[in-house]
Formats: structure tokens, sequence, C-alpha cells
């Protein structure tokens, strides 16, 4: 039967104790945040928004490799909240990842503390609510891990570091669009996008002839986003946390939960300049603008704004296969990326995973292999360890596409312990889907167009493919993902499910993938 949900929190709450195992020596960071409902205006009206310590967006989060961060979140919402962090690897804690299914909602006037390490990482990432459309209202932010002191990173010191949030936004609540759905209504056009949280005004200020690092992320809801700085080149670095070769690029296009980290030198004359985000492969383009301020700016930002892709798919897709891995650079180790060969590891199962819509009893619903996900009353994990009946099946989800009709069920996918696995997105509708992968890194070694076949690994980058934690798939494209996933949990117990899960953007749906490995 169903565990209450706050003695759900309480055992989760217990379970990180028990098993948030982390060295000793590694440092130790605190956090406190409140969550809060108040009035914020980043479309010039009124809206009721979600706050972390009364900021939207919330505070970033600074940390260096292998830090053990404690946050510890007060709920002082009217409703159940829950925090997902968008690119941390669940080598130890999966069952604090934030999805729903896994990790225990903090009811309302309660509190939960996440211990999380940042073990073996370095890069650019952030976190979101993953619970009821909450991420349409704010509590979102940034998260930077930096490369300890003693490990080469592959170009010099910044002489600043920007997290630049970006985002498709409505004027709706949250909770109106939550509605718009059950009422079997897809999301209309977005109203506006967002830059760090505000729909014009966002300004960065550097020094003529200095360098400096923008940490870009996409934290909307469906649209990928260009993005571009009048007269200024952006050289990519980072992505995700693996150091890239140092492409430069003129515009960028971040797609829904991507991460990007680039250089810019402060290059041009002394003014201001635009910095431009605009919709991409939509009927109308929006687009908002922030500025790039020289702290001797002679003038404000003058000429028109400059242009940037709208609906070119190709474009967007070259861009997307140009990005590649710096072999030669450090990760977070002082060794070589390109030590570890991914292109040697055999894979022993190959998943293809297929998007849809649809209606569901009248609301609208999407679906991965035509199951929409509903979570359980009682996380998989903690219903796994109690051996609670009924709460999930292994194979209620195909690892092939059924192409059926849509319908609900808590999708769980079998694995095996130590496994590495091909993935294969495939998308048929009319709009791009981005697909994270919760907790872990994967290779993206392909991406074309119509129906995958095993003849398309030969067309696999098996040398210097991108490890990544989301990856967009374009519309009416199969992306061939061989994600080569070690499915792996460090601290294990007798028949522990480690999972991760899928999540599409558009459609925040899910798909638990999970193992049942048994030590005996």
């Amino acid at each position: 039967m169903p565990l209450n949900l706050a003695v759900a929190a309480s055992i989760c709450s217990l379970f990180c104790s028990l098993f948030a195992i982390v060295s000793a020596e590694d440092p130790y960071r605190f956090f406190n945040w409140n969550v809060t409902y108040g009035d914020i205006y980043p479309l010039g009206v009124r809206q009721r928004g979600i706050l972390i310590n009364w900021q939207f967006p919330g505070p970033d989060i600074h940390s260096v490799t292998n830090d053990n961060l404690i946050i510890n979140v007060f709920n002082s919402l009217d409703e159940p909240f829950l925090l997902s962090w968008n690119g941390i690897q669940n080598r130890r804690n999966s069952f604090e990842d934030g999805v729903y299914g896994t990790t225990c909602p903090i009811p309302p006037g309660k509190n939960f503390t996440y211990i999380l390490q940042v073990k073996d990482q370095i890069g650019s990432f952030y976190y979101f609510p993953s619970l009821a459309f909450h991420k349409a209202a704010g509590g979102f932010g940034g998260i930077r891990i930096l490369s300890r002191p003693r490990i080469p990173v592959p170009f010099p010191d910044p002489a600043g570091d920007y997290t630049v949030l970006i985002g498709d936004w409505y004027k709706s609540n949250h909770t109106d669009l939550r509605a718009h759905l059950d009422k079997g209504k897809k999301l209309p056009l977005p109203d506006g996008i967002l830059i760090n949280g505000r729909g014009s005004g966002a300004a960065f200020n550097v020094e003529q002839g200095k360098t400096y690092r923008l940490r870009i992320s996409n934290v909307g809801l469906q649209n990928s986003l260009n993005f571009r700085i009048q007269n200024h080149k952006m050289k990519l670095v980072e992505v995700e946390g693996t150091h890239t070769l140092q492409t430069t690029y003129s515009s960028l296009d971040v797609h829904v939960g991507q991460s990007y980290s680039v250089l810019v030198t402060a290059d041009q004359p002394a003014r201001d300049y635009y910095i431009v985000v605009s919709s991409r492969f939509t009927s109308t383009v929006l687009t908002t603008t922030g500025i790039l301020h020289y702290s001797n700016s002679a003038g404000p930002v003058s000429g028109p704004i400059p242009g940037g892709p709208t609906v070119q798919i190709d474009w967007s897709l070259n861009q997307a296969r140009s990005i590649r891995s710096n072999l030669t650079a450090s990760g977070p180790r002082p060794n070589p990326q390109g030590s570890y060969h991914y292109g040697l590891i055999n894979t022993t199962k190959t998943i293809r995973l297929s998007s849809s819509a649809g209606q569901v009893n009248g609301k609208q619903r999407y679906a991965i292999n035509s199951v929409s996900f509903i979570p359980a009353d009682t996380p998989l994990k903690l219903a796994d360890y109690f051996k609670i009946g009924g709460v999930f099946r292994i194979g209620s989800i195909s690892d092939n596409p059924t192409g059926g009709g849509i319908y609900q069920d808590t999708a769980v996918m079998g694995a095996d312990y130590r496994a590495f696995i091909e993935i294969v997105f495939q998308n048929d509708e009319d709009i791009i889907q981005s697909y994270h992968l919760n907790g872990y890194q994967f290779w993206v070694v392909g991406m074309d167009g119509g129906q995958w076949t095993s003849a398309s690994r030969n067309q696999y980058n098996l040398r210097d493919a991108v490890a990544r934690v989301t990856v967009q798939v374009n519309t009416n494209l199969a992306q061939n993902v061989d994600c080569k996933i070690k499915i792996i949990n460090l601290v294990r117990i007798k028949n522990v499910i480690d999972n991760f899960c899928f999540m599409m953007s558009a459609g925040v749906s899910q798909v638990m993938v999970c193992d049942l490995y048994s030590t005996g």
C-alpha cells in the first residue's frame, strides 16, 4: 500500500543520511533555502512567481570538483515541491535526483536536506523544480563546478564569470498553464523570452580588452533559443562538463535544458552592445535583448538588432555536429579526456524511444513509446527497498516504439547491472524535443534524418563525440544517441533500484529505466 507523503519524505531524509557516503577530506558547502511565492514582473505584468530566498531566479550554486553540497530546502508553498539538479551525476545518490518517482516531494511547511557530491565533475549546469509546472513560475538557478586549482584548464582564467539563464516565458501563472493542458489543449506560443529573469534590460559589465566566461543555460519550457552578441564572437569551451574543441561561433543554438560555456573578448570600440536571444523554429520569432556594457562606454546600444537563424534546421544540425570533445584537455582529473575511449565499449542493449502527443481522458498528454508517465504514490526506490507490491512493474514500457495510442502507466524499463546501453531518440512530431537523462552523461555519437537502422552505426562518431546530459531531437529526425551508460550504483544494498529518467521538454513526460540487480 502507498506510503503517506510526509512519512515517505522522512524516510527519504533518513536514506540520505545513511547512503550519502562522502569522503572526509572533501570540502562541504552549506545552503539554506526558503521557497516561497512572491510577486514578479518579468514581462511587465504582475505574476505569482516561485522565489528562493526571495530571489528570482534563485541563487547560484558555486562549487569545486568533489565538493559536498548540503542544501536544506524549506517548502513554504501551499503544495508539494521538488528540485532536480540538471547535470549533477548521481553516482551515489540517485534517490535524491529530484524526479518524482525516486525522490519524495517536500510537503508544504516541511523541509528536506539534499546531500549531493559533485564527484569528478566540472562545468556549467542548473537546477529547476520538477513538479506541477513549477518551472513556469521560477525556482531555477545556475550551478557551476570549478576545476580544482592543480588541474589544468585549457584556457586562461577569464576576467569575469557570468551565469546567463535564458528561457521562454508566459504571462499566465503555472496553475493556468497546467489547467490549459488538462483541458486538452497544447501550450500556446510563449509571451516572451527572459534573460536572468528579465524580459529586457539584463546587463553584463566588461572591461575593454578583457575576456569573460558566459555560462548559458536554456531553462525554458519548450522553445529552442539562439544566443548572440552584437559585433562579438563566442568561443565555445565547455558543454555540460566536457571541455570542447574551441570553435568560434557568431551565434549559438541552445535547446531546452542545455548548458554551454563561451568565452567573449571585449575587443570592440568602447560602447554598449546588444545581447540577443530569439526563438527558433517558431511561427512567430520571439526576441529579447540585454546589454553588454563596456566600463568605459562612450554611448548606449545603437543600430539594428543583429538577426539570427530562424527556421533553418540544417544550420542548427550542422552546428550541433561541429561540437566535439577536446581530447587533449584534462577533465575533473589530471588526465586527458580522450584517455577513456568510449568507442571501444561494447553495448549490450539498444533502446529506441519515440515521442508522441495526444489526449488521454480529454487531457493533453505526451508520451514515450506510447506511455505517458504517471508517478506512483510511493517513490520507486522506497517501494523496492520495502518490498511494497503493486507500485510498479518492470517492462511496463517497451524498449521500442509500439505505434499504438497513448496510455498512462508508471513506466519502468529493465536494464542490466553495469551494462552499457545504446539509445536512439526518434522524433516524428512538429516540435523539437529535448531529452535529459537525469544523473548520467552520455555520448552523442550521431544525428541524422529519417528512421534509424543498424546501418546507421556506420556513421557514428566513435572518437571525439561530446558527453552531454541533454540532447535535442529535431523535428522529424532520428538522432542516433549511443549513450553507453554504465548502470551502476556505488552504494548498493539488496534489490535497490538505481535509475535514471528520460525527460522530454515540451511534453514534461518521463520514463524510468531501472536496474534490479541483487547482491544476493
